[in-house]
């Protein structure tokens, strides 16, 4: 029997075999803290070792990646791809480059993902890259080259059928587009479905870009439905400034509620009249610039914090769409403190299990990150579905297709929690609706 104690030695044992690797045990700990009632429920699952199986990636790619900056200099960097569960589909996730990127991130992000996918209830499975290359300051000569010589080693692990890439943090259009047209010129193949996150013009998909920031947003919604509640009327703080915070900003802007503040790496902007959005894109998308220059254009009403922490700002929703581990059990009681009825998570594992915790104490709504942004993923793989029927759909056809994901994703997580007797648990929800499809499919190929 695959009691408790026995998932407590397989989390050890995780540990013992993956040393130096905090992102890694944090992901496979929440996961395996709520498994408990259905191995009791599925003794098949423990006798096929499939917690096992599901902890080891199926593939580990490292590799080195050199190439020339302006100065002529020579620059070497470490990239990854962990291939981490086919049983659903092809293995599908972003690459991420950033300095912080190591293997226990992207394992990290990788197992995280496989019940992402797994929740979209499309047929993808679970991976994830990147390189720990810094793109910040870097001219656009140099990202193309360090995109060439990343795909001229990755081109031979990926495929529409094997494993498909997107973007992540430090992966946008324009290094996409660079990625795929390495892709292309390596393998002389004109295929689309190798890549999502294209530009509209070759092969990409309407609402692609928006998709995890408005997902996030009608994960939100749906939550605060269940208390007879809505965005409307809300004050809302979103952590971050990329893709993922500026299009779940915009989306609780067209519901009804007013997003007061937003942050980078150098700080935050608190802007009490409503975040202006044209202003923020300009900054961040066109100029590629600071958090900052936000208050010195906007002036009045508007304060820069340099460094601080976003969470100290009053709201009724967060969404903490920044990085891994942004928001602590400090910023946790201060957000409780002051009143807050929900937290999704619009970027991946951005709460600490501190923090988790006081939410859930708290009685606070917590929509988990595998859940509430699954939605970027979902429409990646409608971007795959396009391509492979050499169709392109409208935007409101696609932004239908998104939402109706994100409602059923929603509905599933409520669901199993009320099964499993703890409503409104959507941690508990999501883990095991994601792991009971896997473990499914699994099962029924055998010990592979």
């Amino acid at each position: 029997m695959h009691n408790t104690h026995a998932l407590e030695a397989l989390r050890e044992d995780v540990v013992r075999r993956n040393p130096a690797e905090p992102e890694f045990h944090q992901a496979v700990t929440e996961v395996l803290d709520t498994l408990a009632p259905v191995i009791a429920r599925h003794p098949e699952y423990a006798e096929a070792k499939l917690l096992e199986r599901i902890c080891e990636p199926e593939r580990q790619i490292i590799f080195r990646v050199p190439w020339v900056d302006d100065q002529g200099t020579v620059q070497i960097n470490r990239a990854f791809r962990v291939e981490y569960n086919s049983a659903l589909g092809p293995y599908k996730g972003g690459l991420r480059f950033h300095p912080s990127v190591n293997l226990g991130v992207v394992k990290f992000l990788g197992f995280e993902q496989i019940f992402k996918n797994a929740l979209s209830g499309l047929p993808i499975g679970g991976g994830k890259g990147g390189a720990d290359f810094d793109p910040k300051g870097r001219s656009d000569n140099e990202i193309m080259r360090f995109c060439q010589s990343f795909m001229t080693e990755l081109y031979r692990h990926i495929g529409e059928y094997t494993d498909v890439p997107a973007g992540d943090i430090g992966v946008g259009a324009r290094e996409v587009g660079y990625l795929f047209g390495q892709y292309k010129r390596i393998t002389n193949r004109y295929e689309s479905g190798v890549l999502t996150g294209k530009g509209l013009g070759w092969g990409g998909a309407r609402v692609r870009k928006e998709a995890t920031g408005y997902g996030a947003v009608y994960f939100a919604e749906e939550m605060l439905a269940t208390q007879g509640r809505s965005l409307e009327g809300q004050q809302v703080v979103v952590s971050g400034s990329g893709n993922v915070a500026i299009y779940a900003m915009e989306k609780v802007h067209q519901l009804g509620g007013r997003v007061v503040a937003c942050s980078d790496s150098s700080g935050y902007v608190y802007d009490p009249a409503g975040i202006d959005l044209e202003l923020l894109r300009q900054i961040k998308e066109v100029e590629r610039g600071r958090i900052g220059l936000y208050a010195e254009r906007k002036r009045s009403g508007t304060d820069f914090v340099d460094g601080g922490s976003i969470w100290s700002v009053p709201c009724q929703v967060a969404l903490p769409c920044a990085t891994q581990n942004e928001l602590d059990e400090s910023a946790a009681r201060q957000l409780v403190q002051s009143g807050v009825l929900a937290v999704v998570e619009g970027a991946n594992m951005p709460c600490t299990p501190e923090a988790v915790r006081n939410f859930r104490e708290a009685g606070v709504l917590f929509g988990p990150g595998k859940a509430a942004n699954a939605g970027g993923v979902a429409t990646s793989a409608l971007e795959m579905q396009q391509n492979a029927s050499r169709d392109s759909w409208s935007f409101e056809y696609s932004e239908q297709r998104l939402r109706d994901i994100m409602i059923d994703i929603h509905r599933s997580c409520d669901e199993t929690a009320r099964e499993y007797g703890q409503p409104g648990d959507y941690v508990l929800g999501a883990n095991v609706t994601g792991f009971c499809r896997v473990a499914d499919a699994m099962l029924a190929f055998g010990v592979i």
